[in-house]
């Protein structure tokens, strides 16, 4: 096992898209390969209770985000993969971080900050819509992060705060009860922080310009085709630094292939050339991980197996390590 500790957390709320892919997935696969790293990925199925309270759309949530990573190359051999709820220590260590976490920490976390300013506007009660899950949030993120004395935690730019958060909690800590807990550091892909959707904004659900990343191929090639492009008309030269197009193009295609695409853009490519060039290297590429998908999703008890023995090699680096803690705090005293 390697010294050092790369953690991803993915909440289950909703379906997985291609830029959840590139910007997230991808990223922290590589990760994963590197030997320098014990690469730990987890459901975070309690996470996602905040705002999913269903108990259907709950488990099945869960199921396509793991089958999801597994699909796209996750080696649970190579990586320790595991649901939340089943590392009951995290649990634990996220009451005890609360009871050092000052209120007006909490205040400045953004997605509660967001949720009152846009009560204010439309006239509402500040905290409608806000749950104690919600507000305290960054404090269970932050047991799931320090449990495993990560040293990375790759994030988007809106999560950077959340691990910033996790390390004055440890700091906290540390001044309290003496050194326990490792400070994290984030990381954040600059080079795919915004990945454009179908209309030319960063792709999201809030915009509803998506692309399901296990979409059937025809469904693929329909979406594809209604990405939104400029007025260059055909055999006119083509920025491809400007083209939604293009920046999807490079994270499915080879070397090769890109080289050549761009020099297609600078000779004229049409739009529509070049959007089936794009479903022809995305739809290769996915070919075989969305089979692999479908069949992990009608074998849920596969899944539960994987995430089981994930969970075992978890709570064998967090007890003990929470056995310290309570020692620390007086808990055998």
């Amino acid at each position: 096992m390697a010294e050092k500790i790369v953690l991803t957390g993915i909440k289950p709320t909703g379906k997985v898209h291609i830029g959840n892919y590139i910007g997230a997935i991808k990223p922290a696969l590589q990760l994963a390969d590197n030997d320098d790293y014990t690469a730990l990925y987890f459901i975070a199925d309690y996470h996602g209770l905040t705002f999913i309270q269903d108990r259907e759309q709950f488990n099945q949530l869960s199921y396509e985000i793991a089958a999801t990573w597994l699909a796209l190359g996750l080696d649970p051999e190579r990586a320790i993969f595991y649901r939340q709820s089943d590392v009951p220590e995290i649990f634990e260590l996220s009451w005890i971080l609360a009871c050092l976490t000052p209120k007006g920490l909490m205040n400045r976390a953004h997605a509660y900050k967001a949720i009152r300013e846009l009560n204010e506007q439309i006239g509402a009660d500040l905290d409608t819509g806000v749950n104690m899950g919600l507000f305290t949030y960054p404090i269970l993120m932050s047991a799931d992060i320090l449990l495993f004395q990560s040293d990375i935690v790759p994030v988007g730019k809106d999560q950077i705060q959340h691990v910033e958060i996790a390390r004055d909690i440890a700091e906290h800590f540390n001044r309290t009860f003496g050194e326990t807990f490792k400070l994290p550091n984030y990381r954040v892909d600059e080079n795919t922080a915004v990945i454009p959707g179908m209309d030319g904004r960063k792709m999201s659900k809030s915009y509803n310009n998506t692309i399901p990343l296990f979409e059937s191929s025809e469904s693929l090639l329909r979406l594809i085709k209604k990405m939104k492009t400029d007025s260059v008309p055909p055999n006119e030269p083509k920025d491809p630094a400007q083209s939604n197009i293009f920046t999807l193009y490079k994270e499915f295609a080879t070397e090769e292939q890109v080289n050549q695409m761009k020099d297609r853009f600078q000779s004229g490519i049409s739009w529509g050339e070049a959007k089936n060039e794009l479903y022809q290297v995305m739809n290769s590429f996915l070919e075989e991980p969305r089979q692999r998908y479908f069949d992990l999703i009608s074998q849920p008890e596969q899944i539960d197996e994987i995430l089981s023995r994930g969970a075992e090699k978890a709570r064998s680096l967090a007890i003990p390590l929470l056995e310290r803690i309570k020692q620390r705090i007086g808990r055998y005293l």
